[in-house]
């Protein structure tokens, strides 16, 4: 490893109070993540992570690409930037990729977060990709003297630091885990892709693992996910980084994506922020949260059923038709992406974008500008890429939708609104008395399904209703929308050593 950029003068160290406002946890960092899909083949096939790596990581790798187009800040775990190859490459190939690297950690555009570390550099108590972590190191140490890394952590006073990774990551995340035998089962078993006689078995399973995560809490033990993985999700033996998942022990898939789920999510409220999760991931209204949001979101919470209806009623756009290659972000690179975040049009769409976060309320004034701001990005993004290496791009006429998916107890309701057509379709099942809790998502993307295209979904606004005169009004006032489609039934899922008076954080 060459340098040597350590001590205080190399970072910037924050904690969550002073992320940016639209700060999020991408979801496909994760160096365990696989779509829904993949990992049930992977595990009928006995296939590890190294395996179906290639296709693995175009998937992250695009991911990742369309997380720093769409935002501003994203929050890293350390690890994942030297154990998850979509990310380290980059760093190991050298040149230009490492030097945006550089300046995307030098922007705080990436920032790793640190459980008990105290420079990014430091060995986290876990397996590492050697070489990659090598490679990370020689990132940081290559850095212009004049840079300094954002990095982030709970509290950067060791005791406060795991008295909080205790309290808001550690044993939220067993509550997480001990909580799910108080789930409607059934309802949680047809979300994960349970078939409907199999629940019995499935329920039985959960029991297990939630008399595992009690017991190691008996026993003043940390319940993680690695600890869980290593139970019911990895062959017996095998390195949990490995990814090597056994289907010899049952619901290995449907246990593995909720233990991804929870991890996701919890880092995200620990943090203060939404979790972005990627298309063909568990999403968190399998959590069932009916009756929480967000503990730090009491001032922007949503609760009025008129305003809510907003969210789902038609939008007219002035846009016109634009050009859109599905394929276009596969060919970037990492030093093509930060020359688009630093052009006018980046800027404009996360003025845009910030604006509508900031206000929710105002959604129907803003949204307009966000699609338009969206449609120049798009053409910008075909620029960079018709600039690049390779062939020609080819472009391809697209349909621009603005997609909103508002989850309030076990129901969601879509609505889906561009220039060719409006539609609103509700899955209402899983009727609870009392408040419900829930978010708006906001999806951008192109009307025509099953396209590559720069596709983007992020959660604006946390919403509740209190009473079951409020949830009936919202009820009855979306279904005189027009175009309103309704069924009944579950909505899909799918689309994050003990401390005492030690200042030694367990692993997460």
């Amino acid at each position: 490893m060459s340098g040597d950029r350590t001590g205080e003068d190399t970072l910037t160290r924050i904690r969550p109070d002073d992320l940016d406002p639209g700060a999020v946890v991408a979801q496909s960092l994760d160096n365990q993540w696989v779509g829904a899909d993949l990992a049930r083949r992977m595990i009928a096939k006995g296939k590890s992570l190294s395996d179906v790596q290639d296709q693995r990581n175009d998937q992250v790798r695009a991911e990742y690409f369309r997380s720093l187009i769409n935002t501003r800040q994203i929050v890293v775990n350390r690890v994942f930037f030297y154990n998850n190859p979509a990310m380290s490459r980059d760093l190991s190939e050298g040149g230009e990729a490492r030097r945006a690297h550089q300046k995307l950690l030098a922007d705080g555009a990436l920032v790793p977060f640190l459980l008990g570390e105290r420079e990014p550099t430091d060995r986290p108590r876990l397996d590492v990709d050697e070489a990659a972590f090598d490679a990370w190191c020689d990132t940081l140490a290559e850095m212009p003297a004049t840079e300094r890394v954002t990095c982030l952590r709970m509290s950067w006073n060791d005791q406060e630091n795991a008295r909080d990774a205790k309290s808001a990551l550690i044993n939220p995340f067993a509550a997480r885990v001990q909580g799910l035998t108080a789930k409607d089962i059934p309802l949680l078993a047809s979300q994960v892709g349970v078939p409907e006689k199999r629940i019995s078995a499935f329920a039985e399973k959960i029991g297990e693992v939630v008399d595992h995560s009690n017991h190691e809490r008996i026993r003043d033990g940390a319940v993680t996910r690695n600890l869980l993985y290593q139970k019911f999700v990895c062959v017996d033996g095998t390195p949990v980084t490995e990814g090597r998942y056994d289907r010899d022990k049952p619901f290995a898939a449907e246990i593995k994506q909720l233990l991804d789920l929870v991890y996701n999510v919890n880092l995200a409220d620990a943090l203060g922020m939404y979790p972005l999760t990627p298309t063909g991931s568990l999403r968190r209204v399998a959590l069932q949260e009916w009756r929480d949001v967000r503990a730090n979101s009491a001032d922007g919470i949503i609760r009025d059923p008129e305003q809510l209806v907003k969210f789902l009623q038609r939008q007219a756009f002035s846009t016109v038709q634009d050009r859109l290659t599905p394929s276009a972000i596969d060919t970037l690179g990492l030093e093509d992406i930060w020359r688009l975040r630093q052009s006018g049009a980046w800027h404009r769409y996360m003025e845009a974008f910030t604006s509508l976060t900031g206000d929710p309320a105002a959604f129907h004034d803003n949204v307009g500008d966000v699609l338009d701001r969206y449609v120049r990005l798009n053409s910008e993004i075909i620029g960079v890429a018709g600039a690049g290496r390779g062939p020609a791009v080819e472009a391809n006429n697209w349909s621009p939708v603005v997609e909103v998916a508002l989850t309030i107890g076990g129901a969601v309701f879509t609505a889906v609104t561009g220039q060719e057509g409006f539609a609103v379709a509700a899955s209402v099942g899983a009727a609870v008395s009392g408040s419900r809790g829930g978010s708006v998502q906001l999806v951008l993307r192109n009307r025509t399904a099953g396209k590559r295209e720069q596709k983007f979904a992020r959660e604006i606004a946390s919403v509740r209703l209190d009473t079951e005169q409020e949830w009936t009004r919202f009820h009855e006032l979306a279904r005189r929308l027009p175009g309103y489609t309704e069924h009944a039934g579950s909505p899909s899922a799918t689309s994050s050593t003990t401390i005492q008076e030690t200042d030694d954080v367990p692993e997460y």
